[in-house]
């Protein structure tokens, strides 16, 4: 199907997933920022959108219909199962990594200092976050999905907690661009040891899982809850 650069990014990787790798390497954010048209975003990042569009427009794409379980509560129990179920193995595993590369390598490459604080921001910031969500909003968006009339929260509408989610995906979304940016988009330094590469290949997976993660709750699942809330409560 042609691809039109008036497509929000959001969209083009709704329609058909393969698309997240083409734009994460043209490093447009369709996850934070995945509103922005093709047109506005390649513009911005000084590129061209015809030809971006090009190579989106995949042979044998699937039809523009939903690849995401129809029910939001699906939803959430796939992003849990899947990308929660990365972070919290991953992120103590890499953290140690990250921890050791610094501490052999840190006098040589002093950006690994910043790589190190930011890593550790970033988790500092996503184990609450993933915890509020399994805790407290995902079952909020169940009950909603399996009540007729009007739902209220003890927080109040969903909105509430989704606002402060979607601030939470920007935070740990900039703190894994500045560590892309101090890596050189996690390229390795000549002669570098299997565990300085391993860092930065495991730094690059979790950055590319979050995008897929983040673009499932900003663009697929919180703007359908909060349309069935709507719908609940009018």
């Amino acid at each position: 199907m042609t691809v039109s650069t008036s497509a929000t990014l959001a969209d083009l990787v709704t329609q058909d997933a393969r698309r997240a790798r083409i734009l994460e390497r043209h490093a447009l954010d369709y996850c934070c920022n995945g509103q922005r048209s093709l047109a506005s975003a390649a513009a911005d990042a000084g590129l061209d959108a015809e030809q971006i569009a090009a190579e989106l427009d995949l042979p044998d794409a699937p039809a523009a219909t939903p690849t995401h379980p129809r029910e939001n509560s699906a939803l959430a129990h796939d992003i849990v199962d899947t990308h929660h179920a990365y972070l919290w193995e991953e992120m103590p595993r890499l953290g140690e990594l990250v921890d050791k590369v610094h501490r052999v390598h840190g006098d040589k490459h002093a950006e690994l200092t910043r790589v190190r604080e930011a890593f550790h921001e970033a988790v500092a910031d996503l184990e609450p976050h993933l915890t509020k969500e399994e805790r407290v909003l995902f079952p909020a968006i169940s009950k909603l999905e399996k009540t007729d009339g009007p739902v209220t929260f003890s927080f109040g509408r969903l909105a509430n907690p989704i606002k402060a989610m979607l601030a939470e995906h920007d935070l740990v979304g900039d703190l894994f661009k500045e560590i892309r940016t101090l890596t050189d988009d996690y390229t390795p330094p000549e002669g570098t040891c299997g565990s300085y590469r391993a860092m930065l290949n495991g730094l690059q997976e979790m950055e590319n899982d979050l995008h897929v993660h983040i673009h499932k709750e900003n663009n697929i699942l919180f703007p359908r809850v909060l349309e069935l809330e709507a719908q609940r409560n009018a």
